[in-house]
């Protein structure tokens, strides 16, 4: 199913890895992502690293629950183990002391619960670098 489908990111295929010891979130977020971008649903780090070796990923979405069982730690171990990669962190609160201290140990950017597809796509989008689309409404006189 396709909604809301922007035609050029779809064109573009980027390879998002979704990465959350929550299964319902990492099923809603493949969901929302994946008419756009080309995105896979990992269980685990170790499964995106294994991954990655073939399909280097554009952009991680790793949820909060990951650096809680692993540590802050990870960040940096992510980092190294596919250069390059944009760490997009999924929380439940954006006043969390764990989210805060990710997003000062290396996470990108942040997604903050409930998930919503057009948030999502938008921050995913701006996370990947493609512009951000203006919609000018057209009013009848």
């Amino acid at each position: 199913m396709q909604v809301g489908v922007d035609i050029s990111n779809s064109v573009e295929n980027k390879r998002l890895f979704v990465v959350d010891t929550d299964e319902i979130t990492r099923m809603a977020l493949q969901f929302m992502l994946h008419d756009e971008n080309e995105t896979h649903d990992l269980p685990s780090l170790d499964a995106a690293f294994a991954k990655s070796v073939d399909w280097k990923p554009d952009l991680l979405l790793l949820g909060v629950g990951v650096i809680h069982e692993q540590g802050i730690a990870t960040l940096q171990t992510i980092k190294s183990r596919i250069p390059g990669i944009r760490i997009l962190l999924v929380a439940d609160s954006r006043d969390d002391p764990m989210t805060l201290a990710c997003l000062q140990s290396g996470a990108d950017a942040l997604i903050v619960k409930p998930l919503t597809i057009e948030a999502v796509r938008k921050r995913v989008d701006a996370a990947l670098g493609r512009k951000s689309k203006t919609f000018i409404p057209v009013f009848a006189v």
